[in-house]
């Protein structure tokens, strides 16, 4: 039985409809305006964090300490892996090959980094040598670029994006509203 209020039952289907276009160029060239973003900055500032801290280990006389071998272990693992996105990213290698999940290969690296580089900073300032303290600085330096990296990559992740390129989400609602006819109640005794 309908209520009296209404004159019929309405029905209603909601369609909902995503269209994703990802937009890429697959040719590889060179783009020098990288470097000017903030993930270019970023990984810019890294590199030469990483370069002066294994400096400053190696230019002391007690370089092959344990300390200092696991210092420069994550300084050069650093230099290399962010020298090498850099190089991807400013001629756009990474576009060139967006199916590989770059952000969350650079999310999982530069978290695990922050974390290298905070024990590896916490051991080269706890020893006395001048030049493990000024390591332990940029260490630490390195290690707060490395984290604000991976929560920048970390809000990327989850909002969607793709590393270089651009990507759209166009989203349609559809609702139809339907009013069935009312249906005469009969009563028997």
């Amino acid at each position: 039985m309908t209520s009296p209020q209404s004159p019929g039952w309405n029905a209603t289907t909601t369609q909902t409809a995503t269209r994703t276009t990802t937009v890429v160029s697959p040719q590889i060239r060179f783009d020098k305006l990288y470097i000017q973003t903030i993930p270019g900055i970023l990984k810019a500032v890294v590199v030469v964090l990483n370069l002066i801290g294994f400096i400053c280990i190696e230019v002391s006389r007690w370089s092959h300490h344990s300390r200092g071998e696991y210092f420069n272990f994550v300084a050069m693992c650093g230099f290399w892996f962010s020298g090498i996105m850099l190089v991807f990213y400013v001629f756009h290698v990474v576009e060139k090959f967006f199916r590989i999940p770059w952000l969350k290969i650079e999310f999982g690296f530069y978290a695990l980094w922050t974390l290298m580089y905070l024990i590896a900073a916490c051991l080269a300032v706890t020893f006395s040598p001048t030049a493990y303290t000024v390591a332990g600085f940029f260490g630490f330096l390195a290690m707060i670029v490395y984290g604000y990296d991976a929560f920048l990559k970390y809000n990327l992740i989850r909002a969607g994006a793709i590393a270089q390129g651009s990507r759209s989400v166009e989203q349609t609602t559809t609702v139809q509203q339907t009013t069935l006819p009312t249906v005469s109640a009969v009563t028997t005794y």
